[in-house]
């Protein structure tokens, strides 16, 4: 069976809102994906699904950082080399994953262990006084860290944004340079990761659901992603993350426990 529009289009807010809010959408739409499997016996494989909300988000990043891009492009090239170097060890670490265990980053389990570990690097950048490093004079080093934490947050659970801007801040940046460095950075991480997938569809010849509901499913994400991205810019500002930090903590909480129940059941 494939996903209806209206479960894609549940799909793509989800997406579009934890995308960049600090709660790890690879680990929601995991849990998510997975309840609706355990209920509507749904496909279990949906990764071309959440490449294509990826996508739709991506687009998102480039409309709300395109004066940062353009600078990237003109005045900032140096940046670029931060950015290749922040890149790749997330290809070192992903590309033998997605080709040898890529079953790991749908594993609901994993998905509920790490919500915590999200959680504690929220909190760490709730209270960790901010740094005075703007991205554009930032060192290799700060670079390779914040590409680290990148890489590490392949797993599912582990928010990719609360990670890498936790580790700015860690490192020295400011709030909104960690932030702003933290999505360049996903521009060609989640390009990537649409060519691998979209190079495998093609190769397999299928998809787990029609090409126009994925479609319309990208354009809910890039809107969604919108909106989510200005929220974030102003709550890091703010410096109000400890909710998302809170909420990761409980959510952990929730899937294990709904896990341990099911497989109790079983």
């Amino acid at each position: 069976m494939q996903f209806s529009l209206a479960e894609i289009l549940v799909l793509a807010v989800v997406q579009g809102v934890t995308e960049f809010l600090p709660v790890s959408s690879d680990g929601h739409l995991v849990v998510v994906s997975h309840w609706m499997q355990e209920h509507g016996k749904k496909p279990p494989d949906i990764g071309d699904v959440i490449i294509v909300l990826h996508v739709g988000t991506l687009f998102s990043i480039l409309v709300f950082y395109h004066e940062r891009i353009w600078r990237l492009l003109t005045t900032e090239r140096r940046v670029l080399v931060m950015l290749v170097l922040a890149t790749i060890p997330a290809v070192i670490v992903g590309l033998p994953v997605k080709k040898f265990c890529d079953q790991i980053l749908e594993n609901v389990w994993l998905a509920g262990a790490m919500f915590p570990v999200t959680g504690a690097a929220l909190l760490y950048l709730s209270y960790k006084p901010t740094g005075n490093v703007e991205y554009p004079r930032m060192t290799m080093g700060q670079a390779v860290w914040i590409g680290i934490s990148q890489a590490a947050a392949i797993l599912p659970g582990l928010s990719r944004s609360g990670s890498t801007i936790a580790t700015g801040v860690g490192v020295g940046l400011t709030r909104s340079s960690a932030a702003a460095f933290s999505f360049l950075m996903a521009i060609p991480v989640i390009a990537g990761a649409g060519l691998l997938e979209a190079i495998d569809v093609w190769q397999e010849g299928k998809l787990s659901t029609p090409i126009s509901h994925m479609l319309i499913g990208a354009a809910v994400s890039f809107i969604v992603g919108l909106g989510a991205l200005w929220c974030l810019n102003r709550w890091l500002e703010r410096g109000r993350l400890q909710i998302f930090a809170w909420y990761c903590i409980l959510l952990g909480i929730a899937v294990l426990a709904w896990q341990s129940w099911e497989l109790y059941r079983a």
